[in-house]
């Protein structure tokens, strides 16, 4: 069984290797480290030499400046949920704006919405999931190969829309290496007992003298999922206290049920020198707002991607790379069966990358990219107009070795231009430009095999959203009354990352803290006042402009209590492995010195996972703290204590892997619910479940 260390970062704490038995560590350590510097080998595999493909260079964990996370193989597969946002949310800085199984995006650094880039394959989704928490992104988790997260300002290379983060999810869509005379794919299947619900998905690949097809496939459902109590808190029931003759609702929560389907083919060409490959992805889904009962989301996709390299073209240049998508976005609100709301988005997303050989001891990569969004709502509850972005920015990246050191810089610019449309709900046409300065310096540090200091200092600007500008009107799905102010200037950020690594070892991992400070920072804050809109109530929020700062560290260190250094193949191998991940953030406005609003408690989670064979456990225990960290007019968030355990077999027989699961979820049938969510008080976290899956690779 491939190590549960494989496939992630692991952090580093010197202060967690004092806080080990001393004797256990001198008998054991030294052994391990010479062993470990005679033969690479022998250790196990190491996480962070696993490739960053968001990064400019393609460079390992190790040695990023910026911090970064992957998830894949079976560690993916464990992690999975339908939505991208509860998949991440057991990562250091990950958390999640948790609306239900089917729209929850990830939150980095306590920063969500356009602040997170949100990829498939390095390119744009092309939808509205940033604009609404209730708007699920347009893709599934189920074929994912891998997902990238890269914690703190990545708009050097992805612009304006990624001054918090990115998250790049892999697929594999178009095949970009030679396959002659090979069929290989993938069988995936699941069911979860707290929802009842079931996934199925298949993908199929294969080439041919130079040509290469890519098809695959997913069908996903789920009923109303069971909670452990009542849906409202105490103190929500105290504040709103239901009409007389209503009783609250418990057990099951109502209207968050769910169904996805999907398909994708592929067709490439790939020679010696390069490659060029397209697909066509078609998407639908259809999911309850668990925040209203009576309110539906039908949402369609239609997406082409287009990618290709040339390999060494000319003397110098490594490598000229372009990718392109195209999109066809809809979703649909429907109020008790009737449309409410209409949602488009149309657009591309377009990027061509240079990397170069050293150039006066240079290394680095220049690129254009160029993107599109119309965005339209029509319907009675539509609460933006009609509007167009057109962004189009050129970068560079460049990194210097010098011995131990290694410098990483560069800088981009945007110009960005919103537009809304005339309307007679909204006025007559509003237009705003932006010009966009982003810079970064790194340093990698890197004294020996074992160990690595990264620094970063960043300065970014991000440009206000459409919706933040325009937005004027009830939006059912939330119960939101949103305003937004046309007259909003360019957000700006100026920061630090620092991350001590340590790779080889009885202990691996990382611990990092950063400093984040914003002027202009952009939020959506809630008035008090509730406003009546055809007889039903919406909670007024605005979008504002003030001055903010976040600050916070990450730790994930994994402690190898059992791990003998052996040739022998992991199949044959018995490890014991304690896994610890923590972060914490803290937000403010620092004109007014109150708390940010949503931004996510302390956490912590502590994780035994034996590996016997073929044969593998996991004993999880997940710990949110109370925030009591509070914005104006939010209420406090209780604490949770999660359990949950998983059991895992590896079945190999010449190319076929057979990889069965089960897992336990939420054991002790906490009531947990995510200070994150605008749904906290009304919508708690999933009760006692059970999933069972089974995913044969061939």
């Amino acid at each position: 069984m491939q190590s549960t260390c494989t496939n992630r970062r692991r952090l580093s704490l010197p202060i967690l290797l004092a806080l080990l038995p001393g004797s256990l560590f001198a008998e054991s350590d030294t052994r391990i480290q010479q062993a470990v510097r005679q033969s690479a080998s022998l250790e196990e595999e190491i996480p962070m030499d696993e490739m960053v493909i968001t990064a400019p260079l393609d460079r390992p964990l190790f040695q990023q400046a910026q911090s970064a996370s992957i998830l894949s193989g079976q560690n993916l597969s464990l992690a999975l949920e339908p939505s991208l946002g509860q998949t991440l949310a057991r990562l250091p800085g990950v958390s999640s704006s948790y609306f239900g199984p089917a729209s929850s995006r990830p939150i980095i650094r306590g920063l969500d919405g356009d602040r997170i880039r949100i990829l498939q394959n390095g390119l744009n989704t092309i939808d509205a999931s940033a604009t609404s928490v209730d708007h699920a992104v347009s893709f599934d988790t189920s074929n994912l190969k891998s997902v990238e997260v890269v914690r703190g300002p990545a708009t050097l290379l992805y612009g304006s829309n990624a001054i918090g983060g990115v998250v790049n999810s892999i697929d594999g869509r178009i095949v970009d290496e030679k396959i002659d005379g090979t069929i290989r794919g993938a069988l995936n299947g699941r069911y979860s007992s707290v929802d009842n619900g079931y996934l199925s998905s298949v993908m199929v690949e294969g080439g041919y003298k130079g040509l290469a097809f890519h098809i695959e496939s997913f069908t996903r459902a789920a009923e109303d999922f069971r909670i452990p109590g009542n849906a409202r808190t105490t103190n929500e029931q105290t504040i709103n206290p239901l009409p007389p003759g209503e009783t609250e609702t418990s057990k099951i929560m109502p209207n968050s049920n769910l169904r996805s389907e999907g398909i994708t083919s592929g067709l490439s060409y790939i020679w010696d020198k390069g490659f060029v490959g397209f697909a066509w992805t078609e998407f639908h889904t259809n999911y309850g707002s668990p925040a209203e009962e009576n309110i539906v989301i039908d949402m369609r996709q239609q997406r082409l991607d287009v990618r290709g390299a040339f390999y060494k073209p000319f003397t110098l240049i490594k490598e000229i790379s372009y990718k392109l998508a195209g999109s066809r976005y809809q979703h649909t609100e429907f109020d008790s069966g009737e449309t409410s709301t209409l949602f488009k988005n149309n657009g591309y997303d377009a990027r061509v990358e240079v990397k170069h050989e050293k150039i006066v001891g240079m290394e680095g990569v220049v690129g254009y990219q160029s993107d599109r969004s119309e965005f339209s709502a029509s319907g009675d509850e539509a609460f933006l107009p009609s509007t167009i972005t057109q962004a189009n920015a050129v970068f560079l990246y460049e990194d210097i070795r010098r011995g131990p050191m290694s410098f990483q810089f560069g800088g981009r610019y945007d110009h960005i231009s919103v537009e809304s449309l005339n309307s007679a709900a909204f006025g007559p046409a509003l237009a705003r430009t932006f010009d966009n300065l982003s810079g970064s310096v790194g340093i990698v540090f890197t004294p020996n095999d074992e160990y690595s200091v990264a620094f970063t200092i960043n300065r970014a600007e991000r440009a206000p959203t459409y919706q933040e500008l325009f937005a004027n009107g009830p939006h059912a799905a939330t119960g939101a009354f949103e305003i937004g102010n046309p007259n909003l200037q360019q957000e700006k950020s100026v920061g630090f990352d620092l991350n001590v690594r340590k790779r080889i070892g009885w202990v691996t991992g990382s611990i990092g803290g950063y400093y984040n400070r914003f002027t202009n920072f952009i939020g959506q804050f809630p008035t008090g006042i509730v406003r009546v809109v055809g007889g039903e109530s919406y909670n007024e929020l605005i979008y504002k402009a003030t001055n903010a700062e976040f600050f916070g560290s990450e730790l994930e260190a994994t402690f190898h209590l059992l791990h003998p250094i052996t040739t022998e193949p992991p199949e044959h191998q018995n490890n014991l492995h304690l896994q610890l991940r923590a972060d914490v953030v803290r937000a403010r406005d620092t004109k007014t010195g109150l708390s940010l609003p949503r931004i996510p408690p302390f956490h912590l989670s502590s994780t035994l996972m034996l590996e016997r064979g073929a044969f593998g456990a996991r004993l999880e225990g997940v710990y949110a703290a109370p925030q009591s960290q509070l914005a104006m007019n939010e209420a406090r968030t209780n604490s949770y204590f999660q359990v949950n355990l998983s059991l895992t077999y590896r079945i190999k027989q010449g190319p076929t892997t057979m990889d069965l699961y089960l897992k336990g979820m939420n054991l002790t049938n906490e009531d947990a619910r995510e200070h994150t969510s605008i749904l906290k008080d009304r919508v708690p976290l999933p009760g006692r479940g059970l999933v069972a899956g089974l995913k044969v690779t061939f």
